[in-house]
């Protein structure tokens, strides 16, 4: 593919924030950007410019691309996504019509598992509920001391083996010591997740062994609420859920009562709704840290999504094979 013709479309602080500079200029390098050469909207304006775009490069804000926008663009080649998922973006119809679809979760994977082991971490020491708690009465080293208050062997258990499960798993064994990693994912293979140091077992056997429990599954309809009152009382005592993936997955009811009960520990960066009501309960609880969704791509973070997709380009534009493209086989069942 020879010079394509580029259109950006994504909001605008967003396009201000992944594409500096640099990445403009070696944008130019690799295609042409007609007028306008940015759009955060299907209009007519767009959708005229369409009628000569090959590759759109897209990210949050990008409106749906509809049938009726891949009807305006019988050129479109391929849609690179400056983001995570794109399942609700692209419909079937895109990989239908031949159009290669690439997903930047393998860029935006980085932070998240940056930020879940960060996470671990934290809830190996219990610093949660331990800094609450010091805001009440301060204590000494000595008042805390205690065995129990470590990130040596511990069991930690991953809800999913994704792009984000996988990163996290290698990031346990690179920086902690636990006991043992167990996986719950009914589309992972034992050999796959042994090679990445971890055991595939049931969710519920996850479940009972797990001293810190992290999410990385993604939402539908299969896991919509799939930890709820029955799976949350399976998990031993001082245990700690972390959800960094969606706040679906979590029945937030049972949730609640667990945490506010003292029994289990949560840290949550992702909520349903989001954000939660102002006095909801999770909220004022000393033993949960509620984040707002802060683990994804943020401020320089997102450069190496502009980088995930300009690869990408790059690849088009020699005829090699596209990095991070997906199909509409494996995109219903990545996080």
């Amino acid at each position: 593919m020879d010079d394509p013709q580029v259109l950006l479309v994504m909001d605008g602080r967003v396009h201000q924030q992944l594409f500096g500079r640099a990445e403009l200029e070696r944008l130019r390098a690799l295609a042409v950007l007609g007028d306008p050469a940015w759009s955060d909207r299907f209009d007519d304006a767009t959708m005229a410019r369409l009628a000569d775009v090959e590759v759109l490069i897209t990210s949050w804000g990008c409106p749906p691309i509809t049938t009726q926008v891949l009807d305006g663009a019988p050129r479109l080649r391929a849609v690179l996504h400056a983001a995570g998922s794109v399942r609700s973006l692209v419909p079937p119809e895109a990989y239908a019509r031949g159009i290669t679809v690439v997903s930047g979760a393998d860029a935006n994977a980085i932070p998240v598992a940056e930020f879940a082991l960060a996470a671990i971490i934290l809830a190996g020491k219990r610093a949660v509920p331990l800094a609450a708690a010091n805001r009440e009465r301060p204590v000494s080293w000595g008042a805390v001391s205690d065995g129990e208050l470590s990130n040596l062997g511990r069991t930690i258990g991953l809800v999913g083996f994704s792009r984000i499960g996988r990163r996290t798993l290698e990031l346990i064994h690179r920086v902690l010591q636990p006991a043992g990693v167990l996986v719950a994912d009914p589309y992972a293979q034992a050999a796959d997740v042994a090679a990445a140091g971890g055991e595939l077992v049931s969710l519920p056997s996850l479940l009972r062994s797990s001293e810190i429990l992290s999410l990385h599954a993604p939402l539908g309809e299969a896991t919509r609420g799939m930890i709820g009152a029955a799976e949350l009382a399976l998990l031993p005592d001082g245990a700690t859920l972390i959800n960094t993936a969606r706040g679906g997955l979590v029945d937030h009811d049972a949730l609640l009562r667990e945490c506010a009960a003292g029994r289990i520990d949560a840290i949550l960066d992702v909520t349903e709704p989001e954000p939660l009501p102002r006095g909801h309960g999770l909220l004022a609880l000393p033993n949960v840290m509620v984040t707002p969704h802060l683990a994804g791509s943020l401020g320089s973070e997102t450069r190496r999504l502009a980088h995930h997709a300009l690869d990408a380009l790059a690849d088009l534009v020699a005829g090699a094979p596209v990095r991070g493209a997906v199909s509409v086989e494996t995109v219903g069942v990545s996080a």
